[in-house]
């Protein structure tokens, strides 16, 4: 991430674009795994393990950008009553809280007091999903043998109480016991997808796409900044980055993974369209907002074009695979 940066600064420092420069930081997951996706199983899996990884930390890393580069103020009185919200969720969590509701409701007032600092509140959503219960209560033998505890019951035509019968009660165990297999995280992702993927991302995009395309504009040096961060200063990144972390022994690069691949990945990562657009709004100015998206565009549909075309040369055919 911080290649592509270097490459903007380096051609916009003392211009009034300067200010720019996260815009070219982060990686399009949904687009490099869509690249990736053309080229099937052509493409080792370490590969995709790899770009998906590195995707979801660039995106990551361009919230923390967000959060600490382009907040102009800071109220502390907000900020520490949203850490305080955090401190609360955390507990709840430790607790053994598994309630959605509940987290919904101190997400949204954490999200309010984070807003209200100063601090932009996408942090918040980072933050609330590392704090989220990532483990199962319940595991498939355990659930398995409830069922099989609700499959031989015998029928109790006995009422007890206000209606309750020991086969009620030996559903709602089961109940519980089938949603408890799913950890809170998996549960809020089933839910939330359908939202995602349908209504956010489709109006996100739709409210983005207003880019008037112009010849002159291809030649702004904020588009030509962020075109060269994008498919230069991104791969550079990738590259020298993971030679270094394989020669300091920090990571082992898999067997199946050459540096080809990996070039052909790095090139992919110049794909940044909706962090990008996202950044891009909040550090330019309305007269330079359009060659900004210019850039990202440009710059995104080059970096695929180039990955995608040095994967498919460098990974092996079908027809030579079942040779």
């Amino acid at each position: 991430m911080l290649v592509p940066a270097a490459v903007y600064l380096a051609l916009q420092s003392g211009h009034p674009g300067e200010g720019g420069w996260g815009t070219v930081m982060a990686t399009d997951t949904a687009f490099v795994i869509g690249c990736l996706a053309l080229l099937g199983s052509r493409i080792p899996q370490s590969l995709r393990v790899f770009m998906l990884s590195l995707a979801i930390i660039d995106d990551i890393g361009a919230i923390l950008v967000v959060a600490i580069g382009y907040t102009s103020y800071i109220h502390w009185g907000a900020l520490a009553l949203g850490a305080f919200g955090v401190a609360i969720a955390r507990m709840l969590a430790l607790l053994g809280v598994r309630s959605v509701p509940i987290y919904f409701l101190a997400g949204g007032l954490i999200w309010l007091a984070v807003d209200a600092s100063g601090i932009h509140a996408t942090i918040t959503g980072v933050v609330l999903g590392l704090l989220t219960p990532a483990r199962r209560w319940v595991d498939d033998a355990r659930l398995y043998a409830i069922l099989d505890r609700v499959v031989a019951h015998p029928a109790d035509q006995q009422r007890r109480g206000s209606g309750d019968t020991k086969d009620r009660d030996t559903l709602l165990v089961a109940q519980t016991a089938a949603r408890e297999t799913l950890s809170p995280v998996e549960r809020l992702e089933i839910v939330l997808h359908p939202w995602v993927g349908f209504a956010i991302m489709p109006l996100f995009a739709f409210a983005n796409a207003g880019v008037p395309i112009s010849l002159g504009d291809l030649g702004n040096p904020v588009a030509v900044a962020v075109f060269a961060g994008f498919v230069f200063g991104k791969p550079m990144g990738v590259l020298t980055f993971s030679w270094l972390a394989v020669r300091s022994g920090i990571a082992i690069r898999a067997p199946d993974l050459s540096w080809t691949l990996l070039a052909g990945g790095a090139l992919l990562a110049g794909i940044g369209f909706t962090m990008a657009l996202f950044i891009a709004h909040l550090a330019f100015s309305k007269d330079l907002i359009d060659a900004a998206k210019l850039g990202i565009l440009s710059g995104s549909v080059a970096s695929a074009v180039a990955g995608v075309a040095l994967l498919a040369w460098v990974s092996p055919r079908p027809s030579a695979q079942l040779s």
